[in-house]
């Protein structure tokens, strides 16, 4: 703000001060300065023509404008000129720093998803289904040939358990064979006691070295319980990760007595747990998940349990009826780029779609909070049907698998970017006061307390404090606004809206940001897709390069299509000319747009001569100068 401003704010506040109220406040003639009141943040409101602010704001106006301001280098210096009352910088340092990608909680599936991994080709059909497949008889796929470990017997199959004699198998090499895929699904279906079939898919082929193949049964039971296998055949749900200290046993639908059976004895105050209100500190391996993630792993806890009765002949586990039965229950949490678990234990669920676990718990897995998403995983699934026989031979096939398991957290191992964590109860005055400067937080760590001063001792894995307290960890939205919004253009469209509305976004700024980063880059490799792509069968979802003379399928005779549509090539085009239209962008994004636009066209325009008129003829020739300009530019 000038003095100016100012100045224009208090003569106004003296002309209009005999409806002041110390009570109800005062009412303003509307004029300029009413932005002024905008500027510096005074609630106020409009009514017949009149600015009303309400008796504590009003006061404290009037409180700290009490004279006209002389003239000074800065609005501050002139302001505590006339105020008893120090006037400080509202924000004396800036820290900048970006919005995460919007919240996510999802099952993790394959594309297609499978619910087992045995080859079936393609016989299933687009979908992969194995009863489709089954109706053909016997098929042939590539299986690993192996032998049994059995002297007396020596029987060859593809198991890794002898289906004679029950013997351990030997690895062999895998080929081509032929397999009556329909008695082997009806003995599959018999042995699991699983009529319904016909919705169980599975793979086209198996991506490992040794291509031994599930069993049949699992993906039967997998199907019947409406979960899906991943690569290595565990069941995982992802989560974006949420930070968490403490928690309120009511927000997480967890009682007293379930928290005094996992160990949990006092609050973070050291008074004994009495009732679902107390704010209790959250243990470093639990976690909260999300509701949805619950229900999928009850789903996934009752394939288990069918698995280990029905296809193992053991007694079942978990025997979960609602999700409130998996506290208590270990999981496992792996981060896509690691090969290492982490155990933890569920303690609770939450609204929000996310998991929340304690910083060391994610930091474990190699992670630092800023939007990742990570899986989890039951822990009984990982020890049953993880299996290395299943990963990929290529570099990085072994990554996002649980080769390992971490049962207990370290603080001292894991990164250090989780000891930053502050564990004050109240911020000393002094600190509040280094604000002023803008100090590097290295320059202020002697007045706080943190997680690093305290590795090594019992205090790292408890007593770890809060400074500011919260209603619910469930009062934010549950689901951004991003999310909601169904199309690009009206996300796009609730962006540029609300920068035009913010005072510190410059909206021009944001639209070139959005064409240069975003929409741009879209189209031009989206259309070098389309012109390089494949064609696809739409019956066996063969690929091919170029289009075979029959115009048919060589394998099953089924039509073929691209594999990239015209609209995926089009689909940002539109929007990004009515942006460079509203809005005055940088010549050379828009004619980097404009060359895009000329490109499609003639992509997808007839190459036969059409008659054309003069105007068309002199907006080639404008082309043709800015594709001379951007040659120059590059």
């Amino acid at each position: 703000m000038t003095i100016e401003d100012l100045n224009a704010l208090y003569d106004l506040l003296m002309e209009c001060k005999d409806s002041y109220d110390i009570n109800k406040g005062i009412k303003l003639k509307l004029s300029y300065p009413k932005r002024t009141l905008e500027m510096i943040g005074v609630p106020h409101i409009v009514r017949d023509d009149q600015i009303i602010i309400d008796a504590d704001n009003s006061y404290a106006l009037l409180a700290t404008l009490t004279e006209r301001l002389p003239k000074k280098d800065t609005t501050i210096e002139a302001l505590n000129e006339i105020t008893k009352i120090e006037i400080k910088n509202k924000a004396p340092a800036y820290i900048g720093t970006r919005v995460g990608r919007p919240e996510k909680s999802k099952e993790r599936l394959m594309k297609p998803a499978p619910h087992g991994l045995f080859p079936i080709g393609n016989y299933g059909g687009s979908q992969r289904l194995v009863a489709n497949a089954a109706k053909k008889g016997t098929i042939e796929v590539e299986l690993s040939r192996r032998k049994c470990t059995n002297p007396d017997c020596r029987l060859m199959s593809f198991s890794s358990i002898c289906p004679k004699c029950g013997a351990p198998t030997e690895k062999g090499k895998p080929e081509n064979k032929k397999i009556n895929l329909s008695s082997m699904l009806k003995k599959a279906s018999d042995n699991v006691n699983v009529r319904k079939v016909d919705k169980f898919k599975a793979v086209v082929g198996m991506i490992s070295e040794s291509k031994l193949p599930e069993p049949l049964e699992k993906g039967l039971l997998r199907a019947k319980n409406e979960v899906f296998t991943f690569k290595d055949g565990t069941i995982r749900h992802d989560s974006t990760d949420l930070p968490l200290t403490h928690f309120i046993p009511k927000e997480i639908g967890v009682s007293v007595e379930k928290l005094l059976e996992m160990g949990y004895e006092h609050d973070c105050y050291g008074k004994p747990i009495e009732n679902e209100n107390q704010i209790i500190e959250l243990k470093v391996q639990d976690v909260v998940i999300s509701n949805n993630c619950a229900e999928y792993l009850v789903n996934t806890a009752h394939f288990i349990d069918d698995e280990l009765v029905k296809f193992y002949g053991m007694e079942s586990f978990y025997n979960v009826k609602t999700k409130t039965d998996l506290i208590g229950h270990l999981i496992a949490g792996l981060a896509p780029h690691t090969s290492a678990g982490v155990l933890g234990r569920i303690v609770g669920f939450t609204k929000a779609l996310g998991c929340y676990a304690h910083p060391y718990f994610h930091s474990a897995k190699r992670r630092n909070c800023d939007s990742d998403e990570d899986a989890v995983m039951l822990l009984l699934d990982a020890l049953i049907n993880f299996s290395k026989t299943y990963l990929p031979n290529t570099r990085g096939g072994s990554m996002d698998a649980p080769l390992v398991l971490s049962s207990r957290i370290d603080p001292e191992e894991i990164d250090d970017e989780s000891h930053n964590l502050d564990i004050y109860e109240r911020f000393p005055v002094e600190f509040y006061d280094k604000t002023k400067d803008p100090l590097k937080p290295a320059e202020v760590l002697d007045l706080i307390d943190n997680v690093e001063k305290h590795l090594g001792t019992p205090e790292q894995y408890e007593g770890l404090m809060f400074s500011h307290h919260t209603s619910s960890i469930h009062s934010g939205p549950t689901l951004c606004l991003y999310k909601r919004l169904p199309s690009m253009k009206e996300k796009v469209e609730a962006q540029i809206e609300l920068a035009e509305k913010i005072r510190a976004v410059d909206q021009r700024d944001v639209v070139q940001r959005v064409l240069s980063s975003h929409f741009l880059p879209d189209i031009m490799g989206n259309s070098r897709a389309f012109s390089k792509q494949k064609v696809r069968c739409t019956k066996c979802n063969s690929k091919y390069r170029r289009i075979p003379l029959t115009g048919k399928c060589t394998k099953c005779g089924g039509n073929l299509i691209l594999s990239v549509s015209k609209g995926s090539v089009q689909k940002y085009l539109g929007i990004s000319q009515d942006l460079v239209n509203r809005y005055p962008v940088s010549p050379y994004l828009k004619q980097r747009l404009e060359i895009q636009e000329f490109g499609i066209n003639s992509l997808f325009e007839s190459d036969k001569s059409k008659q054309s008129s003069l105007d068309l003829f002199f907006c080639s020739y404008q082309y043709e100068q800015y594709l001379y300009m951007y040659l120059l530019i590059l």
